[in-house]
C-alpha cells in the first residue's frame, strides 16, 4: 500500500517544517487557477518565513483570482532522506503538490552558499537540473535575490533571472503565464516573452545587452502583506517586519547591498501605522522590527517610534530596531530598543582604525562609538557585539591592533563590569561595488589574521567570534565566479553537498574534491581584477555606474570620504533620473497619528481592570498532532491575542502571559481534549463566544471546543488530573506485520502480572520502575488493529503509550512512530 509525505512526518526532527496549513496561509482549488506558481526557499522553513520579500510575493499573487502561488522550502537531511527512501517527491506545503507539476518555480537566492539546496529541491521535485534538459512540459524555473546581481554560476540551472525588485514585475509574469498557456507557447516562445520584460534576464535569450534592475520608485503604492502567513513553528525574526525603507546611500565601498538596492525610498509614517495595525490584528504577535538596511537613518524614526510606544507599550507589543549606526543612535531610541528583551546590543564599527574607515568610507568615529556604548550600558546592557571584517583593501597589522584596542575602550564604558564581543567577518569584493576590482584573501591569511586579533586580546571579559573561512572562500568563488562554477555546483550537489551555509553541516571536503576533480583554482576567482577585463557579472546594470564605482575606487586609496546624498550635493552614481526615480523621504508635514493611540512610555496597564480566569478545552487532530507542546503554546497566545483580549502577566524581568497546561502531549499524538487555564483582562466576549473568536486565529487542527469560566481557589489541572484513556490504531498497510497472537499472549501476561519494570535512562543515569500499577486497562482488538490503554499518574510520573508499545508488547521501535495514537479522555479525581 502506497505511503504519503505527511504519514512519514513523525519519524523527522521537526515535522512542523512541513505542514502547512498556517494562519493566513492560502490554498485555492488549482481547477479554478490558470496559472501555478510556487515560491520555493532553498533554505529551512524557519528561515525562509523570516523572510519579508518572499511573504510579499505570496500576498501579491494570490490577490488574482487566476492564480495560485504555493510556498516550499528546502527540506533538512532528514526529511530528504525520507522522501528519498520513498520515492515521494518534494511538494509545496498548500496542496501537497510536486514542484514538476507547477508552470513556474521562482527561487529566492539570498546567500550564495544555498546554491546546491537549490539543485536538491529541483532534483527532488522532478525537475531536471539543467535548463538544457528541460521539456516543453518543465516548470520554468526562475530566480531572483540579491545573488541574481551576478547570475553566472546559477545560469545552467535558472531559466531566468529577475534583477532587482519583485514587487511590479511578478505581476508581469503573472500575465505573461497566462497569456502563454491561452496561447499554448512552447517553451522557447515562453521564454522569449520573459524576455522581453524589462528587467528579466534570460540567459539563452540575451542578445548582447545589459538587463536593467527593475525598481519601485513609491513603496507607499506597494502595501506590506496585512494578513502575512504565521509560521508554525519558532522562527529567526519571529515577530512581524515593518520595512520603514529600502536603499542606502552611506555609501560604504563594501557594502553591495547599498549599492544595489539605490534609490532610498522612505514609507510614510501614516502607511507604516495602518500596516503595524492590520499586521497584529491578523497574526497575534507581540512584537515589530522595524527593518531598513539602517532604521536609524529613515528621516522620522523618532516620531515613528514614538507614534509605535504610545500605541502599544501598554498592550506589550514590543519595538525592535535590528539595523542601527552609532551615530543615529539617540536616548530616544536606546530607550525604545531597551523594551525589547535583548541579551546583547550590536554595532558595526567595520574597522579598527579611522584610516581605514575612511578607506571604506564608512563615515563613523571612535568617539560616536564609544559615546553610544555608554549610553548602552547605562541603560542597562550588559554586553555589547561588535561587528568587524579582516581583509579590507590596505588593512595593515595596525588596523587589527586597532579592533583589539577599540574593543578595550569599549569595555570600560561599561566599568570592567560588562561583556564585549569582537565578531570578525572576512572582506567578500561583491560584483557592482567599488571594491570589486580588488582580491579576495586567502584561507591561509584570514586565519593569521584571527589569530593574531585573537591571541592580541588582554581581557576575559573580551570575547572573539570567527566567522568560518571555509564559507568566506565560498561566498567569494560564488559572488565573484562565471557560469563555468556550475559544473562545481553540480559536482558537490551529487557529492552530497547540503546547507553549505550551516556549519554543523558544511562539507568542504568535497568542495576541495571537486575543485580538483574539476581543475578549478579557488584562487583564479579570488584574484585582483583588471579595469579592462570582462566581469561575469557585466550582463546585470544595477544602476550604479561603472564611472562612479572607478571614483570611489580612486576615492578610497586616498582616504576621501563621499557625504551621503541624502545630506548633500547629488554624487552622480547613475541611479536617479529625478522623474520616476529618486530619494523620497517620509513626508514632513505634521501627519495625523493613527486612531486610538492607547497608552505612553512607562505606563503600565491599569493593574484594577478585572481579571477572569478560563478554563480551555481544545483539540489536537489531524496535522496539528505533529506540533510540539511549544508550538500550540505559540499558536492559542497568538489567536487569544487577536480576539482583542488582554493577558495577565507574571512578575518578573521576562514577564509571559498566565497560561498553564494540565500535562504535554507527544508529538504524533491526536488528541480530543487537551486542558489549559488561560488568565485574561478586558474579554472581547463571553466565553462561548470567545472560543469561537479563538478558532478562527488557529491553524490546521487546532480547535477550542468548550471554554468556562472558573473560580479563585479552583484546583489546578496538575493537581486533579488523574490519568488519561489512550487509542492506538495500527495502520492497515502494517496490520500484515503484526504477530497479533504473540502481542495477545504479551497483554494477557502482563494484565496477570502483579508488576513489571522497566529501564529507564534520565539525566545519564539507569532508572528502574515498575510501570504494572499505572496501567489500569489494556484492551486489544485484532479486527479492529486497535489497543485501548487507560494509564494513571504515580508519585514518580506516568508511563508513556510508547513504553506499553515497546516495552509490554513488544513491537518494533521504528513502526511505532507509524502508529496513530490518539488521546481520547482525560481522567480526573474523585
Amino acid at each position: 500500500m502506497s505511503i504519503n509525505q505527511e504519514e512519514l512526518l513523525a519519524l523527522v526532527s521537526k515535522p512542523s517544517r512541513y505542514l502547512g496549513g498556517e494562519v493566513n496561509s492560502i490554498r485555492k482549488d488549482p481547477g479554478s487557477c490558470s496559472v501555478r506558481i510556487a515560491l520555493a526557499f532553498p533554505d529551512t522553513y524557519e528561515v525562509g518565513m523570516s523572510h519579508l520579500g518572499l511573504q510579499i510575493l505570496y500576498a501579491i499573487l494570490n490577490g488574482y483570482p487566476d492564480v495560485a502561488a504555493e510556498r516550499c522550502y528546502a527540506p533538512w537531511p532528514d526529511m530528504e532522506k525520507v522522501l528519498r527512501t520513498h520515492g515521494l517527491a518534494l511538494t509545496t506545503l498548500e496542496s501537497r503538490t510536486p514542484l514538476s507539476a507547477f508552470d513556474l518555480v521562482g527561487f529566492s537566492l539570498q546567500y550564495e552558499l544555498s546554491y546546491t539546496n537549490v539543485l536538491n529541491m529541483l532534483e527532488l521535485g522532478g525537475i531536471p537540473l539543467r535548463c538544457s534538459e528541460r521539456s516543453q512540459d518543465a516548470p520554468l524555473v526562475i530566480a531572483g535575490g540579491p545573488c541574481t546581481f551576478n547570475p553566472a554560476p546559477m545560469a545552467p540551472f535558472i531559466d531566468a533571472f529577475v534583477i532587482g525588485e519583485g514587487e511590479e514585475v511578478i505581476s508581469e509574469i503573472a500575465a505573461a503565464l497566462r497569456q502563454a498557456k491561452a496561447g499554448k507557447y512552447d517553451r522557447n516562445r515562453r521564454l522569449e516573452q520573459l524576455a522581453s520584460i524589462p528587467g528579466i534576464y534570460v540567459p539563452t535569450h540575451v542578445s548582447g545587452r545589459r538587463i536593467r534592475k527593475r525598481i519601485v520608485s513609491d513603496l507607499d503604492s506597494w502595501r506590506m502583506p496585512s494578513a502575512p502567513v504565521v509560521p508554525l513553528m519558532k522562527t529567526i525574526h519571529d515577530r512581524i517586519t515593518l520595512e520603514i525603507a529600502r536603499g542606502c546611500t552611506r555609501g560604504c565601498r563594501f557594502c553591495q547591498a547599498g549599492m544595489v538596492w539605490r534609490p532610498v525610498r522612505e514609507r510614510n509614517l501614516h502607511t507604516l501605522e495602518i500596516s503595524a495595525e492590520e499586521q497584529l490584528a491578523s497574526t497575534g504577535y507581540d512584537e515589530l522590527s522595524l527593518l531598513s538596511l539602517s532604521s536609524g537613518d529613515y528621516s522620522r524614526i523618532e516620531d515613528l517610534l514614538i507614534r509605535l510606544m504610545n500605541r502599544y507599550y501598554d498592550r506589550r507589543i514590543a519595538l525592535s530596531l535590528p539595523s542601527l549606526r552609532s551615530e543615529t543612535l539617540t536616548r530616544t531610541l536606546i530607550e525604545g530598543i531597551r523594551k525589547v528583551r535583548k541579551t546583547s546590543f550590536t554595532l558595526a564599527p567595520e574597522a579598527g582604525t579611522k584610516r581605514l574607515r575612511n578607506v571604506i568610507n564608512k563615515g563613523n568615529t571612535e568617539e560616536d562609538l564609544l559615546a553610544t556604548t555608554a549610553q548602552v550600558f547605562d541603560a542597562g546592557w550588559k554586553a555589547v557585539k561588535l561587528y568587524f571584517m579582516i581583509g579590507l583593501p590596505s588593512e595593515r597589522e595596525e588596523d587589527l591592533d586597532g579592533i583589539v584596542e577599540l574593543g578595550h575602550r569599549v569595555l570600560r564604558q561599561a566599568r570592567n563590569r560588562g561583556q564585549v564581543t569582537l565578531s570578525l567577518s572576512t572582506f567578500i569584493p561583491k560584483p557592482h561595488t567599488p571594491f570589486q576590482w580588488h582580491r579576495q584573501i586567502g584561507m591561509d591569511e584570514i586565519a593569521e589574521r584571527q589569530q593574531y586579533v585573537r591571541k592580541a586580546v588582554r581581557s576575559r571579559s573580551i570575547s572573539v567570534k570567527l566567522h568560518d573561512r571555509r564559507m568566506s572562500l565560498l561566498e567569494g568563488l560564488f559572488s565573484r565566479g562565471d557560469q563555468s562554477l556550475g559544473n562545481l555546483i553540480e559536482r558537490v550537489f551529487r557529492l552530497g553537498g547540503r546547507f553549505d551555509g550551516w556549519s554543523d553541516q558544511l562539507q568542504f571536503e568535497l568542495w576541495e574534491q571537486a575543485m580538483e576533480d574539476l581543475d578549478i583554482s579557488a584562487d583564479a576567482y579570488l584574484r585582483e581584477r583588471t579595469f579592462d577585463e570582462a566581469l561575469p557579472w557585466d550582463s546585470v546594470d544595477c544602476g550604479v555606474s561603472r564611472d562612479f564605482l572607478l571614483q570611489e575606487l580612486q576615492n578610497s586609496l586616498s582616504g576621501t570620504l563621499t557625504e551621503d546624498c541624502r545630506n548633500g550635493a547629488c554624487r552622480q552614481c547613475g541611479v536617479c533620473d529625478f522623474k520616476e526615480f529618486r530619494i523620497e523621504k517620509a513626508h514632513t508635514e505634521q501627519q495625523k497619528p493613527c486612531e486610538a493611540a492607547t497608552g505612553r512610555p512607562g505606563q503600565e496597564p491599569e493593574p484594577h481592570v478585572p481579571a477572569s480566569c478560563l478554563r480551555m478545552i481544545f483539540r489536537k487532530l489531524g496535522r496539528a498532532r505533529l506540533l510540539s507542546h511549544l508550538e500550540i503554546t505559540e499558536a492559542l497566545i497568538r489567536a487569544i491575542k487577536k480576539t482583542g483580549s488582554t493577558f495577565v502577566f507574571t512578575e518578573g524581568f521576562h514577564p509571559h502571559p498566565k497560561i498553564s497546561f494540565a500535562f504535554a502531549t507527544a508529538v504524533g499524538m491526536e488528541s480530543e481534549g487537551e486542558y489549559a487555564d488561560i488568565h485574561l483582562r478586558n474579554l472581547s466576549s463571553g466565553p462561548g463566544d470567545l472560543a469561537g473568536a479563538i478558532n478562527s486565529g488557529l491553524p490546521e487542527g487546532l480547535e477550542v471546543v468548550e471554554m468556562t469560566e472558573i473560580l479563585p481557589g479552583t484546583p489546578s489541572l496538575s493537581d486533579t488530573i488523574r490519568g488519561f484513556v489512550y487509542e492506538i490504531t495500527v495502520p492497515e498497510r502494517l496490520a500484515a506485520d503484526v504477530p497479533w497472537p504473540r502481542v495477545e499472549q504479551k497483554a494477557a501476561e502482563f494484565r496477570e502480572a502483579s508488576s513489571f519494570s522497566i529501564l529507564r535512562e534520565k539525566k545519564g543515569r539507569k532508572i528502574v520502575r515498575d510501570i504494572r500499577p499505572l496501567v489500569e486497562a489494556l484492551e486489544l482488538s485484532k479486527e479492529c488493529g486497535t489497543l485501548r490503554l487507560r494509564l494513571l499518574f504515580g508519585s514518580e510520573g506516568g508511563v508513556k503509550p510508547g513504553e506499553i508499545l515497546t516495552e509490554v508488547l513488544e513491537f518494533e521501535r521504528d513502526i511505532v512512530p507509524l502508529m496513530e495514537l490518539r488521546k481520547l479522555e482525560t481522567l480526573f479525581s474523585p
